[in-house]
């Protein structure tokens, strides 16, 4: 990333910042503390003695579920997306079940994995696997028809085709889903933990609410912003990584034109 593009991008958060500080310096609700107090809270207690409570195991959940629901949505997706017969028994069960609110199943979840991490990741790869699911059947759909002649002149196996064109052309549109799944898996953690949980950024975040920690409260708030673009952050340094052949060819028909 150039100087340029991260004053670009940063300009206006630190702009905010300064703003918020300055605002809030003198403050002595007991809603809406000063910045400096916030800022104290998140570094003493969310990521200092509280980090094994709070941030580490929201982390830990987070990628299990994650992990699984990717794995879960690029699978089946490609199994359903290269299967006409198969696409048409799914799709109506698909559509049931991910137009099920994912808060809603906690109970269910209660019931079939107790309080503890089992839950919390349960919920997050179940709420969170739709978009990469559908995403990926809808690349797979859309792979050409030509490239699919020219695999079968070729004799190319099942494997081949998979990792040689279908995945390389459905690869946007899975990233696509895949990014999606990720900011839905971090709201279903805070939500998840908040119910079934005893320990994560969720579970703190609801005690401190429950005894009235206004501070705490808006420090974990904080740090939520800051692991989301942390998160998507890296998510798309991994993307650009994975699709640099598209970037590339997009970079090229930018020159030809």
């Amino acid at each position: 990333m150039s100087l340029k593009s991260f004053t670009l991008r940063a300009w206006l958060p630190v702009a905010l910042l300064v703003l918020w500080w300055i605002a809030s310096a003198g403050s002595t609700s007991l809603y809406f503390p000063p910045l400096a107090e916030i800022l104290r809270s998140l570094g003493t207690d969310w990521l200092g003695s509280g980090i094994s409570t709070g941030l580490l195991p929201s982390l830990g959940k987070l990628a299990a579920g994650f992990a699984i629901a990717a794995v879960c949505g690029v699978g089946f997706g490609l199994v359903i997306g290269l299967s006409p017969v198969l696409s048409a028994l799914a799709e109506p069960v698909v559509q049931f079940l991910r137009s099920l609110p994912p808060p809603v199943l906690l109970p269910i979840g209660l019931l079939l994995f107790g309080i503890g991490p089992s839950m919390n990741i349960a919920i997050i790869a179940f709420g969170a696997v739709w978009p990469t699911l559908l995403n990926t059947v809808d690349g797979v759909r859309s792979l050409d028809l030509q490239a699919l002649d020219v695999a079968r002149s070729y004799r190319l196996t099942l494997r081949q085709r998979v990792l040689y064109m279908i995945l390389p052309s459905a690869g946007p549109q899975i990233f696509a889903g895949l990014r999606t799944t990720l900011q839905i898996s971090i709201i279903l953690i805070v939500v998840s933990e908040m119910v079934a949980s005893v320990n994560g950024i969720g579970y703190r975040l609801l005690n401190a609410q429950q005894t009235f920690e206004v501070t705490d409260t808006w420090a974990g708030t904080l740090l939520l912003g800051l692991l989301g673009y942390v998160a998507a952050f890296l998510f798309i340094r991994i993307e650009r990584r994975v699709l640099r052949w598209q970037y590339g060819m997009r970079a090229m028909s930018g020159k030809g034109a």
